[in-house]
């Protein structure tokens, strides 16, 4: 799979590789492809879920790591990781939830931590949102005009209202999963821009919307100034990382 191609001066021009990491409901995807887009290598792995209730359905961020891990490595091997360009996360609507030293919290009556990914079909936040979408507030219309229960805020306060002292007044960080991934990778807490205005409600233009947050009883993203759930955003336009701070 190493080679190279003829530049026009027709010296020998080292070749370009780049990972793409999909996690879906029951497994993880990894391709390697080249620059012209070809498929050169794939590999999945199982990913657990927990079901511990009607409605209830749930992941753990180590195992979903753990299970990104062996893709990568198997997708790249014999490869110079030299001539790895790029890698790229894509997952599901899921909320993973972290402490304040970035260890998983429970979002479970049992109080599993290794239990920590509220997943996108997970429904138990039915009454959330129905509240959340009769306030018509405007931030809605970034959402289509009314949010889906397996969206984030519902996600969050419903953990606000049911696990309160054993995971919301514990945690220090609530990551979409492709941002959970990409703070793996990278150490960088930054949020992206497209998880954030397609699941949260944020405004490119706009930023965070203080009344929204305060309308639905979570004004304490507010008061933390957004912290916990994206302070940083990252946006990629035409190729250059732009950093809103």
């Amino acid at each position: 799979m190493e080679g190279g191609g003829n530049t026009m001066s027709g010296e020998q021009e080292p070749r370009s590789y780049y990972v793409g990491v999909d996690v879906g409901t029951g497994s993880v995807r990894a391709a390697l492809v080249d620059r012209r887009g070809v498929l050169l290598a794939f590999a999945d792995q199982p990913i657990k879920r927990w079901e511990p209730q009607f409605n209830h359905h749930e992941q753990s961020s180590e195992d979903i790591w753990d299970a990104c891990c062996v893709v990568t490595k198997k997708v790249v091997q014999g490869i110079d990781l030299n001539q790895i360009r790029g890698l790229g996360f894509d997952a599901t609507c899921s909320l993973v939830v972290l402490d304040k030293r970035f260890r998983p919290l429970p979002v479970n009556h049992e109080g599993d931590s290794h239990r920590n990914v509220i997943m996108w079909l997970d429904h138990r936040a039915v009454s959330q949102v129905h509240r959340i979408n009769e306030t018509k507030h405007s931030v809605l219309q970034y959402v289509g005009g009314v949010m889906s229960v397996e969206m984030q805020a519902p996600k969050l306060l419903w953990l606000k209202e049911n696990l309160r002292e054993t995971c919301w007044d514990k945690a220090g960080h609530f990551f979409d999963l492709p941002d959970f991934l990409s703070w793996k990778a990278t150490g960088v807490t930054a949020r992206s821009l497209c998880s954030l205005v397609c699941k949260w409600t944020y405004s490119a233009e706009k930023g965070w919307d203080d009344s929204f947050w305060k309308m639905i009883g979570l004004e304490d993203f507010v008061a933390d100034n957004y912290n916990k759930i994206g302070k940083t955003i990252e946006n990629l336009e035409n190729g250059h990382l732009y950093v809103q701070v």
